[in-house]
């Protein structure tokens, strides 16, 4: 799933620009279901991501069983600190 895709699946847009702050709420909250329902690793780390962006994201342990999982999502909340984008 691309970043695109997560934006018109959540917030019916492609265009970050286009999101209005009404829908921030709705959708962080079905990102939230999505991520305690979905058993894919790729899918769970993309909603991760982009409730990290949000400033929602749950807690790396209790997200991620897998290390290899959880080192990955340090190290995007790293890159996401030194580019100035972190939640």
């Amino acid at each position: 799933m691309t970043f695109e895709d997560q934006l018109e699946r959540y917030f019916g847009t492609r265009d970050p620009a286009a999101i209005v702050p009404q829908a921030v709420d709705a959708a962080i909250e079905r990102m939230q279901v999505d991520l305690g329902l979905t058993t894919v690793p790729g899918e769970r780390f993309a909603l991760w991501c982009m409730l990290f962006m949000f400033g929602r994201a749950p807690d790396i342990d209790q997200t991620f069983a897998d290390r290899a999982e959880r080192d990955l999502a340090r190290d995007f909340i790293e890159m996401s600190e030194q580019t100035g984008q972190g939640g």
